[in-house]
């Protein structure tokens, strides 16, 4: 058995929203767990988390891996966003820190503090990738149990990776977005047949002051239909705004499936030298902190 310092932290979290919540282990070396053992806890807590996030200090900053109830993730933002604020709210050796690095699969990722100006931290997400898949409309509006006429007809279905492999659809409405129910196999068979990993939906109507689009994220590949609020499929979206001509400016997406209480993400655009990258970020919010016993291991 092992003994691990855990805690389960909502991130996104504004007002009255709940946030979409992430395990998080926080690790003297990332090989005290093996990849073995990691899935093993992220499984034991399908259903309580989407995530486990793994993190521990290396120079220059931390390294983090991922893991669903299903397989390890090339990148989760939610879970980023979870253990990056609080690493730096609970550190005051980090808390005036206004840049870090993070380790992922993806790559090295700046993170921006912004604790003290917006209670949130801001994660770069990996350059993206943009990718080609042959992927009707008709086909779109069966696996997520809709009519064809609820995708809007002049704006772009794409697949764009921004972390994960995300298929973006652009819905009619509100009502239309909210009103989504996919069947969870019909549609995980759908992305594996297709070859990506997440489907991202948006529609130009909100319902909340101050947000720019309502969003919903699902996920059936990773072992659970949908996610309340996420960070990478939100970052691909930010790619194909500049991508299709459509960024206007930094702006706040509502994501969720409920008309009130909808979780916030920010997305900010950073232009380089020929290079645009995306950041998202927001809040987090500690549920649970405790020690997690590990089974079936060595001490």
């Amino acid at each position: 058995m092992k003994i691990l310092d855990f805690k389960k932290i909502d991130a996104f979290t504004k007002g009255s929203s709940s946030g979409n919540p992430a395990g998080y282990v926080l690790l003297e070396r990332m090989d005290s767990l093996s990849e073995g053992e990691m899935q093993k806890l992220a499984s034991e807590l399908k259903g309580f988390v989407s995530e486990v996030g793994f993190a521990c200090r290396e120079d220059g900053g931390f390294h983090l891996k991922y893991y669903s109830s299903e397989c390890e993730v090339a990148f989760c933002g939610h879970a980023t966003i979870a253990i990056m604020y609080d690493l730096i709210s609970t550190d005051p050796g980090l808390i005036s820190e206004k840049e870090l690095k993070i380790r992922v699969r993806a790559g090295t990722l700046p993170v921006f503090n912004r604790l003290r100006e917006e209670d949130a931290v801001y994660i770069t997400a990996p350059e993206p990738r943009f990718l080609k898949r042959d992927i009707s409309r008709n086909e779109i509006a069966e696996a997520l149990g809709t009519d064809m006429k609820a995708i809007k007809e002049d704006r772009a279905v794409r697949v764009i990776d921004g972390g994960l492999r995300t298929l973006i659809v652009p819905l009619e409405s509100l009502r239309d977005c909210l009103e989504l129910f996919p069947d969870r196999e019909g549609l995980r068979r759908f992305s594996l047949e297709k070859d990506f990993d997440i489907v991202h939906v948006y529609t130009d109507e909100v319902s909340t002051r101050g947000t720019k689009y309502r969003t919903r994220v699902f996920a059936p590949k990773y072992g659970y239909l949908e996610d309340p609020a996420t960070g990478s499929g939100n970052s691909a979206f930010g790619f194909y705004l500049i991508d299709e001509g459509m960024w206007e400016d930094d702006f706040s997406i509502e994501q969720g499936p409920l008309r009130d209480f909808p979780n916030i993400v920010g997305i900010k655009r950073i232009r380089g030298d020929g290079t645009d990258r995306i950041l998202f970020g927001g809040s987090a919010t500690t549920r649970i902190k405790g020690k997690y016993l590990l089974h079936g291991t060595l001490a």
